[in-house]
């Protein structure tokens, strides 16, 4: 005959506390992880991506340049935020233009002076095996060039011509090395500052510090690989800033690298930290509240109660009400004894002196005795804490007594 099968376990829960506790703990982290990686996740991605900008490290990036000036000794900062362009005064503002799209940003812009404008002149096409490097670069359309000074001047024009073997300055004479061809710009209603035969090398807005480079090869990455484009690009640096301790301010802006408003990344960023971490607190003290309450919800009463709980309770209250605690001694005192003569089998024939003897015999020789606590409610307490002090002596001196009678 086959054995019985052992009784099932019990109908308890299949997970301990413990582990209920660490699995929520855990799926918390995770989730405020989840937010803080969302928020922050535009700052996370890499920004080194081929192209015309200061993040670049490509040939016609100007990375180069950032790295030159930081060398340098310079303070400079690539930024993320358009209003740099027209509030901060003071501070050399170095804008590197794309061929396509800039037109309208630059008409809405009203530049703080100084700047630097620098034309495209190449471009190419981003590897898609290694998005940082540039492929199949190739010179522009002079026209596209142009339009990125038409709002600025309307009959702006851009040429190319053979480079120069020296070329005089306001801040030094250079030789530099630009590619095939030296870009030039000709515009009638800017003013020449780097002329050359042909055009203008640098020229400026009449009424505003803001100067226009027309060969970026000057300050790109792959220009400054020859010294003397760099020694150019120092010169020019510092020529155009205000004070010799001016910083530098490479932007990103008109290449899609804005700082955009994140609510997400501004509640984990001051000054809105703190708050977020009160509310923070204040969910884990209401989960915790909720977690370690114990029992069930007490159900709702009705206003009325019925049944002797009812009658008690009104017939308390109704004492209270008229102030005659303190005048219930007498009875208590009546009540517990006899209830303690019942308890331990006292003869009913004994009279009050000498069932209060036996009860001090019971009491041993290091408790209390009940003539003493006797003595303390025959007459109307003092108050109701008086009362209730030796209403307490009382009813302990019962339960000892009639342990083990009951």
């Amino acid at each position: 005959m086959a054995e019985a099968a052992p009784p099932a376990s019990g109908g308890g829960s299949p997970f301990a506390g413990g582990v209920v506790g660490i699995i929520v703990a855990v799926s918390g982290l995770a989730f405020l992880a989840l937010l803080i990686l969302a928020a922050w996740a535009p700052e996370l991605q890499t920004r080194d991506r081929a192209g015309l900008h200061p993040y670049s490290t490509s040939a016609l990036g100007y990375q180069g340049y950032y790295r030159l000036l930081e060398a340098r000794g310079v303070p400079v900062s690539i930024s993320r935020s358009a209003q740099r362009l027209e509030n901060d005064y003071g501070t050399l503002k170095v804008l590197t233009l794309t061929p396509y799209g800039m037109d309208e940003r630059l008409d809405e812009l009203d530049l703080a002076g100084p700047a630097l404008v620098v034309l495209p002149k190449w471009q190419g096409y981003r590897n898609p095996d290694k998005p940082e490097w540039q492929v199949e670069t190739f010179l522009l359309n002079t026209e596209v060039v142009a339009g990125s000074v038409r709002p600025f001047d309307s009959d702006a024009g851009v040429w190319r011509l053979r480079t120069p073997a020296s070329i005089k300055t306001p801040f030094g004479k250079f030789s530099p090395v630009l590619g095939d061809d030296m870009q030039v710009l000709r515009a009638d209603s800017l003013v020449s500052i780097v002329p050359v035969a042909g055009g203008d090398l640098i020229a400026k807005l009449p009424d505003r510090d803001v100067y226009f480079l027309a060969d970026p090869d000057i300050l790109n990455t792959a220009g400054l690989a020859e010294l003397e484009n760099a020694s150019f690009a120092m010169a020019l640096t510092n020529w155009l800033k205000w004070d010799p301790e001016d910083p530098v301010i490479l932007d990103a802006t008109l290449h899609g690298f804005e700082r955009s408003e994140n609510l997400l990344q501004l509640i984990f960023d001051v000054p809105f930290v703190g708050a977020t971490l009160a509310a923070l607190a204040a969910f884990l003290m209401i989960g915790w509240a909720g977690a370690v309450r114990f029992g069930a919800p007490l159900p709702e009463e009705r206003a009325f109660a019925l049944g002797k709980q009812a009658l008690t309770d009104n017939t308390a209250g109704l004492i209270a009400m008229a102030r005659r605690e303190t005048r219930l001694a007498p009875g208590y005192l009546s009540l517990v004894r006899r209830a303690t003569a019942k308890a331990v089998g006292a003869p009913r024939t004994l009279s009050e002196t000498d069932l209060a003897a036996m009860f001090d015999r019971m009491s041993g020789e290091e408790g209390e005795k009940f003539t003493q606590l006797e003595a303390g409610l025959a007459q109307p307490a003092a108050s109701r804490e008086d009362l209730m002090d030796k209403a307490r002596r009382l009813w302990r001196w019962h339960k000892e007594i009639t342990h083990g009678h009951s």
